[in-house]
């Protein structure tokens, strides 16, 4: 029972950070900017697809994480997400500048592993088929 509390705190906390506080500016810049969009562009996708796949990890797949639907595959554009800011956007920087990356990254690797729990979408959409 406690490491199922435990489980959906980490799922909720992580999935509704990331979303609140990154995800949902995200998906407002590139519905403004569209294909104009000015965003780094650190693997040469191009900016747009670079902010595209930022808005779809951080908007909608951290919100999948959040309420716990298809919970470990959301997680894998997260953990990319994140890998690519800490380890490529930020890998000249300081530890410093890193760091809120390489948490999140290992906390949706923590969360991938772990799966969405008893306390999840996931666990009521399979009860429900069965």
């Amino acid at each position: 029972m406690l490491s199922q509390l435990g489980s959906v705190v980490l799922r909720v906390s992580a999935g509704g950070m990331m979303l609140f506080d990154h995800g949902l500016g995200k998906l407002a810049r590139l519905m403004d900017s569209g294909l104009d969009a000015k965003f780094a562009d650190p693997l040469g996708f191009g900016p747009f697809i670079t902010l595209a796949f930022a808005a779809f990890a951080e908007g909608i797949c951290a919100g999948a994480v959040l309420v716990g639907y298809k919970t470990r595959w959301a997680t894998v554009p997260l953990v990319i997400t994140m890998a690519v800011a800490a380890l490529v956007v930020h890998g000249d920087d300081p530890f410093k500048r890193k760091e809120m990356a390489l948490l999140y990254c290992t906390v949706f690797l923590a969360v991938m592993a772990l799966g969405a729990g008893r306390y999840s979408l996931d666990a009521y959409l399979s009860s429900r088929r069965k």
